[in-house]
């Protein structure tokens, strides 16, 4: 048998103990199926002392994650501390630099640094893996990278954040609001003291933004992205989706257009009878459609110690079978060098259905104004229902729900703004995008 794989492992949270503990636990099975033995030489991590309910003897401790990548005993360096700068930028660096393979779940990292570090890690012939860092335990990345070789992606999209998913799930479950689904998702764990980062849908963009470029051969651009979080999603928009036979979903979408690739990041109104409505909680989901495969669905748990940990796994059993000096894989996709500037298609010209709520002056004249705004900017309606019951608005106001055709987005936001300008509107319109699995389009 081959000598053993020597790991080191920065960062021992929620995933790190839980990789730490699969693999003493499988060592022999993973002995077998990788044809070497898999060994933790080295790890790092903040606290010493911490309790992690795992053994560590025997392992030499580094108190700087820069100093394991620089001096451990180790074949691949493992990075699970998170964030885009810092010390795990570094210390991914300095361990490509030094030649050593790297395995990461830190989407950050890769948005923002990804080109950089694949560029790196080709010129030292490094393998560079990071199945984690986008929808847990689903294999979407080996898919991109290897799976559909041949295949030309015409869009990727899906729910790609388990503490969104969960707040959504549970808003329309219960009929809480928001605020009080967020609070849940906090105590349970599912959501952070500060969920700003996923609710804004900010984690989903680094994870589209990734896809994007494996699906379609540009360099990342993690701050292109069309972004709207869930935090204006309400209780009625629930039921006004429910009841015209959709589910809100924040998804990730990214399709080549002819003005270039579009990426976007916002809440969805999906067909309650599609796929992908049926993907509640924590769970995560991603589709990808393409020219010889059609439209392939991945559906698993998006995150959590175990998931995580075990796309990690997969990745480190990957270097344990690759023969030295064997034909890589690009980490992209594509070679970092031939990756094509990235070409930012313009919101303006999405065409889609689009969902528009309305708050307004309960008096004469203000349904027909709303219906000749949109007759103006040629938008063609769907539907467009009236309501003035109490518990949708006061007394004075009602409530005036819209579903159009496939139209411009531009056109949407001109009628919105000239509605808007009349002067019988409450509050900010709501607006949310329809998107239909491709037979449905």
């Amino acid at each position: 048998m081959a000598d053993a794989l020597k790991i080191g492992i920065a960062g021992l949270g929620t995933v790190g103990a839980s990789l730490v503990r699969i693999i003493q636990q499988k060592s022999n099975e993973l002995a077998v199926t990788c044809g070497r033995p898999i060994t933790i030489t080295a790890v790092s991590a903040r606290d010493k002392t911490r309790d992690r309910g795992i053994d560590l003897s025997g392992v030499t401790w580094f108190d700087r994650p820069e100093d394991l990548a620089e001096k451990g005993d180790i074949d691949v360096f493992v990075e699970l501390m998170g964030g885009a700068e810092g010390a795990a930028n570094i210390s991914v660096r300095a361990a490509l630099q030094r030649g050593l393979h790297v395995v990461t779940a830190n989407k950050a990292l890769l948005a923002y640094h990804g080109v950089e570090l694949a560029t790196i890690a080709e010129e030292k012939g490094s393998l560079l893996n990071f199945e984690a860092a986008v929808a847990g335990g689903i294999p979407v990345i080996k898919a991109l990278r290897e799976s559909l070789t041949g295949n030309a992606v015409s869009r990727i999209y899906g729910i790609m954040n388990g503490t969104c998913n969960y707040i959504l799930t549970k808003m329309e479950k219960e009929g809480l609001s928001f605020a009080e689904c967020l609070k849940e998702a906090q105590r349970l764990g599912y959501a952070e003291a500060d969920p700003a980062f996923d609710i804004e849908g900010n984690d989903t963009a680094h994870k589209l933004a990734i896809l994007t470029t494996l699906a379609f051969g540009n360099r990342i651009a993690a701050d292109d992205i069309y972004l709207e979080g869930i935090t204006n999603i309400s209780i009625e928009d629930i039921h006004a989706a429910a009841e015209l036979g959709y589910r809100i979903k924040l998804l990730g979408v990214a399709q080549r257009t002819e003005t270039g690739i579009e990426q976007r990041v916002h809440p969805t109104m999906v067909p309650v009878d599609s796929v992908i409505a049926q993907v509640d909680g924590v769970t995560n989901a991603v589709a990808i459609e393409s020219d010889v495969l059609g439209e392939l669905l991945m559906v698993g748990p998006g995150a959590g110690g175990n998931a995580t940990a075990s796309s990690v796994l997969g990745d480190i059993a990957d270097i344990a079978k690759s023969q030295p000096g064997a034909q890589r894989v690009p980490v992209l996709g594509h070679p970092a060098k031939a990756l094509e500037p990235y070409r930012k298609a313009q919101m303006q010209s999405h065409e889609g259905g689009y969902f528009i709520r309305l708050t307004v002056l309960d008096r004469t004249g203000v349904f027909a104004s709303v219906a000749t705004r949109m007759a103006e900017n040629h938008i063609s309606l769907e539907s467009i229902v009236q309501r003035s019951k109490q518990h949708l608005a006061p007394s004075h106001h009602q409530t005036i729900i819209l579903v159009t055709h496939a139209t411009m987005e531009e056109s949407v936001r001109k009628a919105v703004a000239s509605i808007k300008s009349e002067g019988y509107l409450f509050g900010e319109p709501q607006v949310i995008r329809i998107e239909r699995p491709k037979e449905e389009a």
